[in-house]
């Protein structure tokens, strides 16, 4: 048999070695066999050990300075651990190197399984998850991912502006108008086959055409733009109905139940101006909610009382300003108090979750980023007096809260 490798031993034997002197590598060999021969018996002398395999080939690495040399020995084992320890042992009784004084110290026993069972055991894991992720997808999985597919092949695009739009247009003599291509997908997939898009807050021409031929209900988001699209529509298309998703929710995200619910419950255009000339920042999704019409002034011109806002002094400008610059290239946000002190720095992506946390007591946020209607939902709800942020896809004229953007503040 031959002598073993250190990728067929059990153990691996790591030693130091210090020499008052300069020897070369077979020197340090020949004392290791020499000096230990007849010291441990026949079943465990070195040289036997080697030729019958049980001892693989003894590495030894040697660098010198000052004069002296030093190194490791490295001895690989296929004998159990008693008898590895044995010879282990056995290598700090070496003294001499030639004329040399020197000392060896056996630093660890080192067991190769222990590092193979590791190796095994991540790379276990790794195919593990690679299953995992190439599973086949459970009953509920692949249903999603037909219908999804179904609704995709489903939608279609109408007229020269293209809008997105269920495979019923042409065919109904009802259509329900929303407002982006996801409410159009979400609808078809509770059945609703007769919805077309707006794809923005102008109305397009289509639009106005379908209203003179179909009746046509508004179904828009629960928030203030949904608001501005309903009082656009009542003011330049011939809407029958609307209705609205629930408060600070979007069509997109709508259950069946909320669907279908939301479609009972649209009120009459007639009701919805109504409501806009008393409430102008809400129109009822609720006809319980829906109040009488004054007579005296049902014939007055809609005229929107616009938002008290804070005047914003020189000193909170400059301080926004100086926020707002220490923030840039962050992604990072401030929340303050009245006094502009700092509540805290979270993240762009956590601050409506850190708005709705607070609740109240947030005066402004300035942010490295763009503010968009649901920060401003959330804002609103809790009372934020301004929102300070590099640019907005939201007008001040919109909100009560004061919009602030990056070049307001030069």
């Amino acid at each position: 048999m031959g002598k073993i490798s250190q990728v067929a031993a059990k153990y691996i034997i790591n030693a130091m070695i210090e020499i008052d002197g300069v020897v070369d590598r077979p020197d340090v060999i020949g004392a290791i066999f020499g000096q230990t021969e007849g010291l441990l018996g026949a079943d465990l002398e070195l040289r036997e050990l080697q030729r019958s395999g049980r001892i693989g080939r003894i590495e030894v690495n040697l660098g010198t300075k000052s004069g002296k040399t030093q190194g490791e020995i490295l001895i690989p084992s296929s004998l159990d651990k008693a008898e590895t320890s044995i010879v282990g042992a056995a290598l700090e009784i070496i003294q001499r190197i030639g004329p040399c004084n020197s000392k060896v110290k056996v630093t660890k026993i080192e067991d190769v399984r222990v590092n193979k069972r590791n190796t095994v055991i991540g790379r276990a894991k790794e195919l593990l998850q690679d299953m995992m992720d190439d599973v086949i997808p459970d009953s509920q999985v692949l249903s999603d991912e037909v219908a999804y597919s179904v609704r995709v092949m489903e939608i279609q695009e109408y007229g020269k502006s293209r809008l997105p739009c269920g495979p019923n247009i042409e065919n109904s003599d009802e259509i329900v108008v929303v407002e982006g291509r996801a409410d159009v997908l979400n609808l078809l997939k509770y059945g609703i086959k007769n919805a077309i898009a707006m794809n923005g807050t102008s109305v397009p021409e289509e639009i106005v055409d379908l209203s003179k031929k179909k009746t046509l209900t508004v179904f828009v988001d629960g928030d203030r733009g949904g608001d501005l699209i309903v009082k656009e529509l009542l003011t330049s298309t011939n809407i029958d109905f609307v209705t609205k998703a629930p408060d600070g929710k979007e069509v997109e995200e709508l259950t069946s139940k909320e669907v279908h619910k939301a479609l009972r419950s649209k009120i009459t255009a007639e009701q919805a101006k109504l409501e806009m000339e008393e409430k102008p920042e809400k129109i009822s999704n609720n006809r319980q909610d829906i109040k009488r019409p004054n007579y005296r002034q049902s014939n007055r011109q809609y005229q929107r009382t616009p938002y008290r806002k804070i005047k914003i002094g020189e000193d909170q400008k400059n301080k926004f300003k100086d926020m707002l610059n220490d923030l840039i290239g962050t992604r990072g946000s401030y929340i303050l108090d009245e006094n502009l002190n700092i509540l805290g720095k979270v993240p762009i992506t956590e601050i409506e979750s850190t708005i709705k946390s607070l609740a109240d007591g947030i005066y402004a946020i300035v942010f490295d980023g763009i503010i968009d209607k649901n920060m401003v939902n959330a804002a609103e709800k809790s009372s934020v007096k301004f929102m300070v942020a590099m640019d907005s896809k939201i007008e001040d004229s919109e909100t009560r809260i004061s919009i602030l953007k990056s070049n307001d503040l030069e």
